[in-house]
């Protein structure tokens, strides 16, 4: 993949996070999706057995979108920062302990707004443990994303481009980030859009980064809902019916069609993030099929764009879609 276009004109972001599959207290979505492994794993961790997890993450190797999908998920749990820390303690060696503590202290601190000093300085501990892993610069991005400044988000990016160039996360995170600069011009020209479509087009055709494209148009209507630049209804808002929108629609559903795999750990969230355009563009018929694919693995980014109850909003765009 060639060099992406510059990013210029560093500005401060809005303070809600988005861009990944957030926790849900209401337990109507798993931001494990899929992974009947990894619900295992965090499962037993749960419960103070230590075992599935360490075992899950040797056995996950250096496939850095499942490593990186797994890591976020257990460190969302709620003791996962006191286990790691006494896994590293008894093996500061271990490159998969530095990394669930470091995620883990990310995590505390994005629920809590604190001081991030502590979870950069694990980021940075683990990635010395592991140069080829991007995984610790992960947690340096999901920190940047919502409690850094602009460049330390690029740079953060740069590095996880640099050993995984196709990394999933890390693209979805950057996406939203950028889709909170301001835009002048057509309702449809922003950089946001220029960087989504050019990292698809140079994707490899079968890397799921080619929905990309439909996850900026997601954030950056986002954006325009809550500065009241667009209507708080989505299919309301037109946000999906311009040309650009229209043409970056087919082809995405297009290549999910001839491209569609069931391998990706993040790829739920791709299929939420084009049934949910397709059914803000009032095109039910394409929705209805990716709805049946995704079947329980709603995931609440996008829907918490459209409602401040995104189970509400999947279920009733849904039915819509499946005549229901």
């Amino acid at each position: 993949m060639p060099p992406l276009p510059p990013l210029l004109g560093a500005r401060r972001a809005l303070p809600d996070p988005s861009g990944d599959t957030a926790p849900d207290d209401s337990g109507a979505f798993d931001d494990a999706l899929d992974d009947e492994q990894l619900r295992a794993a965090r499962a037993a961790l749960a419960q103070g057995r230590r075992q599935a997890a360490r075992s899950l993450l040797l056995h996950t190797g250096d496939d850095w979108d499942r490593r990186g999908h797994r890591l976020t998920v257990l460190a969302r749990e709620p003791y996962a920062a006191a286990w790691a820390h006494d896994w590293l303690r008894a093996e500061p060696a271990s490159a998969d302990a530095a990394a669930l503590y470091a995620l883990a202290l990310v995590q505390r601190a994005l629920r809590s707004r604190e001081d991030p000093g502590p979870a950069r300085e694990a980021c940075d501990t683990a990635a010395a443990l592991a140069p080829a892993d991007p995984t610790p610069w992960l947690g340096r991005l999901l920190l940047a994303r919502v409690l850094g400044p602009e460049r330390e988000v690029l740079g953060a990016f740069a590095e996880l481009r640099r050993r995984h160039p196709e990394h999933h996360h890390a693209h979805h995170l950057l996406i939203a980030r950028l889709a909170e600069r301001p835009a002048g011009g057509r309702a449809e020209a922003h950089e946001v859009y220029d960087l989504a479509e050019h990292v698809a087009a140079q994707a490899p055709a079968d890397s799921p980064l080619a929905v990309l494209p439909v996850v900026a148009y997601a954030e950056r209507y986002r954006v325009l809902a809550a500065t009241g630049l667009a209507p708080a209804d989505p299919a309301a808002s037109g946000h999906w019916r311009g040309p650009r929108a229209r043409r970056i629609l087919r082809a995405c559903f297009d290549w999910w069609l001839e491209w569609e795999h069931d391998d990706h750990p993040r790829r739920h969230l791709d299929l939420n993030h084009l049934a949910f355009a397709l059914s803000c563009a009032g095109r039910p018929a394409e929705a209805a099929a990716l709805f049946q694919r995704i079947g329980e693995h709603a995931t609440p980014v996008p829907w918490a764009y459209a409602h401040p109850e995104p189970r509400a909003a999947f279920h009733a765009a849904r039915a819509a879609a499946l005549g229901q």
